[in-house]
């Protein structure tokens, strides 16, 4: 590489690392839309690479207004907003930053499993109150449940080592059982949901996914049930939530991650037995220096003709 790589950013980076990346790439930042709109078609043939995330994605009109694009490049894990087929007709290569946050997002996951069994956002509101534990029904305890986890990639199997140290039994449900894996493999999720305690949700989004944690599973956790979400918001059909929640349906939820971000899901608000917090489950300090050196490695890897690092 003997000259900066032209590079498109469409996501909020720091300072910070937009130096480090300023070292091989020339920067042109379009965070809004009207500006990615006017960037792209004043100045499209010039880009050689995007860097975007799941949620702000990239479009095949877009692509195909960077006749010179050679790279899409995600700052984390998701891509589902990037035209994948489009890029692959058009020679373009996409990549993620696969590994970089999957202890972050493990270490959230497991949080959410005992703040949700615990119930630990109603336990602090009673406190506050003056509500003293003689007050308050006893909830359940979080070692030895049994744990269902749904999508059973890299962050699954961090999340299943965790819960192991719960003394925990694990079962999975996955597109197919993975070899060498301890854990029950169920075919079905609604399966796994009747057999489980809590149900993790860390499947990636998408039309093959969507709406998966339906009727049936809800009803399959039961009463005494908990369903925690790290993976995507369209896993999860919303108001089906709400109503299983408002109803004891399920005993309780915690989610990271809602159909309608960045809005807040106006359906979940105000139910005591829920813990939400703003996809944030892959974040920290670590987690984005990290996502900051696959970008780089996919980067000059693949300028350099060695190939990304992390390709999709």
């Amino acid at each position: 590489m003997t000259s900066k790589i032209e590079l498109l950013v469409l996501n909020e980076v720091s300072s910070e690392q937009l130096a480090v990346i300023g070292e091989v790439c020339s920067v042109t930042l379009a965070l809004t839309p009207d500006v990615r709109a006017k960037v792209i078609q004043d100045e499209g043939s010039a880009f050689q690479a995007v860097l975007t995330i799941g949620l702000l994605g990239l479009t095949r009109e877009e692509m195909l207004s960077m006749p010179g694009l050679k790279l899409i490049c995600c700052y984390g894990v998701g891509y589902k907003g990037v035209d994948v087929e489009a890029a692959k007709e058009l020679g373009i290569t996409v990549a993620n930053g696969r590994g970089a946050n999957v202890n972050c997002a493990a270490d959230h996951a497991m949080g959410l499993v005992i703040s949700t069994i615990r119930n630990f956002r109603r336990l602090d509101q009673l406190c506050r109150e003056g509500v003293w534990r003689t007050s308050i029904p006893q909830p359940p305890n979080v070692s030895g449940k049994r744990m269902g986890i749904f999508g059973f990639g890299m962050v699954g199997e961090k999340i299943a080592k965790r819960a192991e140290a719960f003394d925990m039994e694990i079962g999975y449900h996955n597109r197919r059982p993975k070899a060498e894996c301890p854990h029950h493999y169920f075919d079905d999720l609604v399966s796994l949901a009747a057999w489980c305690d809590v149900l993790v949700c860390a499947a990636p989004g998408g039309a093959e996914t969507k709406h998966s944690i339906n009727a049936d599973v809800l009803s399959a956790l039961g009463p005494e049930g908990f369903l925690v979400n790290v993976g995507r918001g369209s896993l999860v059909d919303t108001d089906l939530l709400a109503g299983a929640l408002r109803d004891s349906t399920i005993a309780g939820a915690g989610i990271d991650v809602y159909e309608s971000e960045p809005s807040r899901p106006e359906a979940l608000l105000g139910l005591d037995n829920l813990l939400i917090t703003p996809h944030l489950a892959g974040w920290s300090l670590e987690a984005t220096a990290a996502q900051l050196e696959v970008f780089m490695a996919n980067v000059t890897g693949h300028f350099a003709g060695s190939g990304a690092v992390a390709p999709v």
